[in-house]
């Protein structure tokens, strides 16, 4: 008995023909389709704007004879103090309240730019310096010069929230002197970086009382203390500076 096969039957074959041909041209249809479609442009948001801020900084020596070192504007985080009542003073503020040398203070944890004036501040004298940044760069400024006829005597202030300053209104305060607690007040020469002695500036030892407070003053020759190469002229009354800060951007 012969036996049927579906394959090479003469029917099947040229039904099976037909479909392939059907599903060829499908394919090709279903192809030039897509091809034909426009391609769909992702445009992505635009950044969005980039806010700036700027401050203005205007310091006056208060003093009669008690020149400033170049002072330090620095901009930081919120937790950033350069200075606490009580506490022990960085190598930082060590180096700037002895020699007048704010250069470590960039380094400091949390500080973002350090803007520092272009010279001594004479006694009655006044300068302005700017700092202008991104918004969120920084939350705070902070300030600070050498009284620079002394041993380790400082003004400024640390940690002004910049949340707090109203745009072209002033903020205007008097600061006190402080005194690092690194380097004895002996006032002795040789010892102070200032016209009054010239000599040295920051050394690494220790020997006061190792924690910041407010400077007791300067007593001079003419007081009693022995060794002593300043004056009465270099005496200083609390408050030492004015500061005005206003944000013009």
């Amino acid at each position: 008995m012969e036996q049927f096969n579906v394959k090479n039957h003469p029917t099947t074959r040229h039904s099976l023909k037909a479909l392939s041909v059907i599903l060829l041209a499908g394919f090709t249809l279903s192809a030039c389709s897509d091809s034909d479609k426009a391609a769909v442009v992702v445009t992505p948001p635009s950044p969005p704007a980039v806010v700036m801020q700027s401050f203005s900084v205007t310091v006056t020596n208060l003093t009669a004879n008690q020149p400033l070192s170049p002072v330090a504007l620095v901009a930081h985080d919120a937790q950033t103090v350069l200075w606490q009542s009580g506490a022990m003073a960085s190598v930082a503020l060590e180096k700037l309240a002895e020699g007048g040398d704010s250069a470590d203070i960039d380094g400091l944890t949390g500080v973002s730019q350090v803007v520092k004036g272009t010279g001594a501040i004479m006694p009655g004298m006044s300068e302005t310096i700017t700092v202008r940044m991104e918004a969120t760069a920084a939350a705070s400024l902070s300030l600070a010069t050498m009284l620079v006829n002394t041993n380790d005597a400082f003004t400024g202030f640390t940690g002004m929230t910049l949340a707090d300053l109203v745009l072209h209104q002033a903020s205007s305060m008097r600061y006190h002197a402080y005194d690092a607690g690194t380097e004895a007040n002996s006032e002795a020469k040789g010892t102070m970086p200032g016209p009054a002695d010239g000599g040295e500036g920051y050394s690494s030892a220790r020997d006061d009382v190792d924690f910041v407070h407010i400077h007791p003053g300067v007593i001079s020759m003419d007081d009693g203390l022995a060794g002593s190469v300043l004056t009465p002229s270099h005496r200083f009354d609390n408050p030492v500076v004015a500061i005005s800060v206003t944000r013009t951007e």
